[in-house]
């Protein structure tokens, strides 16, 4: 049964010491391979951001993520499976009794090898794009290791593959596995489904249909809806507006343009169509929204562990 509270066992404990020696603030890369770690002492206000296919571990606190109409919330000795681009909201946030909230998530969910696959029966239903589930305690184990390379810089060269392949072993064999068969195949529903994701995402900007998104899925157009919202939570369309939004505000925050060119840069033929959309999704018109998290984030800037 997965955690309900916020107590962590032992090697949880370890887990997360060991992630917080070496992390402040969220995400920053490792000298382990494919690693990287978040740490934060404070709740982080839900934030959008495009996930690429990964598996998060989380050792304390915790993370939660809204895509379209799936929510996932991983507490700690749970993980979280991202199996495809997904644009998401998501936070993190500190339980009161426990450590600070510490994740360690390797980027780009591996793929499965046949010789560690057990017999299982396909199951009928497609995956979400986003799957939650309990740590085995092997599988902390191992992943607390792996964490705890960073403390011993001379063995990442010689160990660090091995236990990446044993994290594999431990995922293929625990709750996951089912999931990651199911993406592995070389052409079903599903891994037409991811490879339409990565083809929308190269194409964001552009105006699409749902018949030339079908097209390129190799799908009918009722076909491609059931999948790809079982997958991602939302419509083809709603994700590239999803897409859309997220570039702009992204680029609205850094100062690039004004408000008209960047909708119209990402894809946006109407301004004002263009301001409903966002003000739908984040609550103030476009010019607002990008002033306060400018604001924020220079707040912040003072403040090392809560900066994104």
């Amino acid at each position: 049964m997965p955690l309900r509270n916020c107590a962590p066992r032992s090697q949880d404990v370890s887990q997360a010491a060991a992630i917080d020696r070496h992390c402040v603030g969220l995400g920053p890369d490792t000298a382990v391979p494919r690693l990287f770690l978040v740490s934060v002492e404070e709740p982080i206000e839900p934030t959008g951001l495009l996930y690429e296919p990964m598996i998060c571990f989380v050792a304390g606190g915790t993370k939660r993520t809204t895509a379209g109409e799936l929510s996932q919330v991983a507490r700690p000795g749970e993980m979280l499976l991202t199996t495809i681009d997904l644009p998401v909201t998501s936070n993190w946030s500190r339980c009161p009794t426990g450590p600070p909230s510490c994740t360690s998530t390797t980027r780009r969910s591996p793929r499965c090898s046949s010789k560690w696959t057990t017999p299982h029966r396909p199951s009928r239903r497609p995956p979400g794009g986003q799957v939650c589930a309990p740590m085995t305690p092997e599988l902390v184990d191992a992943v607390t290791r792996w964490v705890q390379l960073l403390d011993a810089p001379e063995d990442i060269r010689p160990l660090a593959g091995r236990i990446e392949s044993e994290i594999l072993y431990r995922l293929l064999r625990g709750p996951l596995g089912p999931v990651l068969r199911q993406w592995s195949p070389a052409d079903t529903a599903t891994t037409r489904v991811r490879e339409v994701v990565r083809w929308i995402c190269a194409r964001y900007t552009e105006p699409l249909s749902i018949d030339a998104i079908a097209a390129a899925a190799h799908m009918s157009s009722a076909s491609l809806h059931r999948h790809f919202k079982a997958a991602t939570g939302m419509s083809p369309l709603k994700y590239q507006k999803n897409l859309r939004l997220q570039e702009a505000r992204r680029r609205l925050v850094a100062g690039d343009a004004t408000a008209a060119q960047i909708a119209q840069a990402v894809g946006y033929v109407s301004a004002a169509q263009f301001n409903r959309e966002y003000r739908s999704a984040y609550g103030l018109p476009p010019a607002r929204d990008a002033a306060l998290l400018r604001t924020r984030l220079a707040t912040d800037h003072t403040a090392p562990a809560r900066r994104a």
